[in-house]
């Protein structure tokens, strides 16, 4: 079996206070999540619904589970009922979605705001104008099962360190911008959801809270 538990402590010797790790564990099996379970990792990223819900069902009762891929909105339902965060929302479509599945089953479901600043038009999200004008139009604001807790992105697949950084540069900079104009007397809106296997340790450079690692973690993905 792939060393798992080694890998995890690595991972985590590597992170400075105050930044969490999503253990990235879409296409890995539950014995290998379990493995890092049993380390004390609680919090697991998966990106198909169909998957996650057979993991969620086999799986311990208190794994914190986010949704780190594109949601379609017709699966929100699906997850609406046990989700705890689901991390990329990229319209205000989505948005909707969300509260209506989770207003059915009196939940609040904890999102992030994807932002699309790298350069590939491959990468979905918001970008910067449209997440301000979707929170200027203030709907958001009438929606009681949905918390928006900060902001989420991915850098550019590039080998350019510089490139990458300013990239999370900028993202960091408008989560300030967005958190003194919307959300500054809210605790609530706090994270910065950057960085993973081959780039988190510059995402932590530029105030990342929560990093998604897999690769590193769980070795390569079994399809």
């Amino acid at each position: 079996m792939y060393p798992v538990k080694e890998k995890l402590h690595e991972a985590l010797r590597s992170l400075p206070d105050g930044v969490r790790l999503v253990a990235i564990s879409k296409y890995h099996p539950e014995d290998f999540i379990m493995a890092a379970y049993e380390e004390g990792q609680r919090v697991f990223g998966e990106s198909h619904e169909q998957e996650l819900a057979r993991k969620m069902k086999a799986l311990p009762a208190d794994i914190e589970w986010h949704f780190i891929g594109h949601l379609q909105t017709n699966k929100v339902k699906y997850i609406a009922p046990y989700i705890s965060m689901i991390e990329a929302v990229d319209s205000l479509k989505l948005l909707r979605e969300i509260e209506k599945q989770a207003a059915k089953v009196d939940r609040v479901v904890k999102v992030l705001l994807e932002l699309h600043i790298a350069e590939e038009s491959t990468k979905y999200g918001l970008t910067l104008d449209a997440c301000r004008q979707l929170l200027s139009d203030g709907e958001w604001r009438q929606m009681s099962h949905v918390q928006i807790c900060g902001l989420m992105m991915m850098a550019s697949n590039v080998d350019d360190e510089a490139q990458i950084a300013n990239e999370f540069r900028q993202a960091a900079d408008f989560f300030d911008e967005v958190k003194a104009r919307y959300f500054a007397s809210d605790s609530y809106f706090c994270e910065r959801s950057w960085g993973m296997s081959d780039d988190y340790p510059i995402a932590v450079q530029h105030r990342s809270t929560m990093v998604r690692i897999g690769t590193m973690i769980f070795g390569p993905r079994i399809y």
